[in-house]
């Protein structure tokens, strides 16, 4: 079913997942922060419906990156799928519930004139953006510290955590990262999409900000990595050819571990330059009012930030925190190759297609909002 041998297989699912959330965190990413920063930027229904309506008629298509990256993480790596997606369910909820949220503040914030019912949605949205930003990268963090789970001799997971241990001082660090980084994002998507005004001089002061609390939070986020106690390494030869079986890879925690693969492929500096540098420029954009530097790179900075944590973690996908020998890899975790190559089969088939629509879509609905726009459009939210 496929030109690929298994070892490769693994290999690009490794990446194609990496695509997935990438993606997820640069489309999707934007939404999220335009409705945290809703309350903040908009002062009068107008302005809030502008903000609304800058991010109204891509954001449904922007969530399929969010669906197509659980669905691979199903297919793809069934074991990390199983324990994630049981052991962090309370967080799930949570995330899903805010999620929700979203299309009902949409499509019920403008169906009556009434200004409370307006205000009730408009926090709606909001608590729609920033949690979800929030809590997607308190399980970041929860991923690089470790989750805590064990595997038995039957292949059965059990997590040993509580909702509440999900919040360490180094998870809400990531936390807060991951809510600067996608403030950002909508910040710079908002100087680009919406007239010279108010709410785009409000948003570009919210990005300065954002900007560098971006630059702050992932460098400190790099010094604990590099001199805390999380971490982990393989011991041992690896075969990647080898079954899917958990408890065949020694693995042992190793503080300063999730430095080492930079060592080993300097390329992989890439990443987390790219966080730093397009948050600067970024932050540069908006200084000098060129939006599309801000814009791009913004873009950068959210791609090198989730791209480090990947680098990072090679060839570790979930390690456990508990029992380091239950640690779920790319070559013990994947399903079979068959399903790889299936899988692989369709994806380059979709994927372009996915592309090009999003592409499409982008460009149709291109332009500013403008505050006539919503006074005299009655399709805008």
């Amino acid at each position: 079913m496929s030109f690929f041998d298994y070892e490769m297989l693994r290999l690009i699912w490794w990446g194609l997942m990496g695509v997935l959330l990438i993606g997820f965190a640069l489309t999707d990413g934007f939404d999220l922060g335009v409705a945290a920063l809703l309350p903040f930027v908009a002062r009068t229904d107008a302005e809030r419906r502008m903000v609304i309506n800058s991010v109204g008629p891509t954001w449904e298509g922007n969530q399929v990156w969010f669906i197509l990256g659980g669905g691979a993480i199903f297919a793809a790596w069934p074991h990390v799928y199983a324990v994630s997606f049981s052991g962090f369910y309370l967080a799930m909820f949570v995330v899903l519930a805010a999620l929700i949220l979203r299309p009902v503040g949409f499509k019920y914030r403008s169906k009556r004139p009434d200004p409370a019912w307006r205000t009730r949605w408009d926090w709606a949205l909001f608590v729609g953006g920033l949690v979800p930003a929030l809590v997607f990268g308190v399980a970041v963090g929860n991923v690089l510290e470790g989750a805590p789970f064990r595997i038995d001799s039957d292949m059965r997971a059990f997590y040993e955590g509580s909702f509440l241990g999900l919040f360490t001082p180094f998870t809400l660090l990531c936390g807060l990262l991951s809510v600067a980084m996608l403030v950002l994002h909508g910040s710079a998507w908002l100087a680009l999409k919406v007239e010279h005004g108010p709410v785009h001089d409000r948003a570009r002061a919210y990005g300065t900000v954002a900007a560098l609390a971006s630059i702050l939070l992932f460098a400190l986020g790099w010094a604990y990595v590099a001199f805390g106690t999380i971490g982990f390494r393989i011991v041992g030869a690896v075969d990647p050819f080898g079954p899917s079986n958990p408890l065949r890879t020694t693995s042992v925690a190793a503080p300063g571990g999730w430095l080492v693969n930079y060592a080993l492929y300097p390329w992989m500096m890439i990443a987390p330059a790219l966080g730093f540098v397009g948050a600067a420029l970024a932050l540069v954009g908006i200084r000098r009012g060129s939006e599309p530097l801000a814009f791009a790179g913004s873009s950068a900075s959210a791609f090198g930030i989730v791209a480090t944590v990947g680098c990072s973690m090679f060839p570790f996908i979930l390690p456990s925190s508990v029992d380091a020998h239950s640690s779920l890899t790319v070559w013990n975790a994947s399903s079979s190759a068959r399903t790889l190559g299936i899988m692989l089969f369709v994806t380059l088939i979709f994927l372009p297609i996915v592309l090009a629509y999003t592409g499409w879509a982008f460009r149709v609905m291109f332009g500013r909002v403008t505050s006539r726009d919503v006074r005299t459009n009655p399709d805008f939210y």
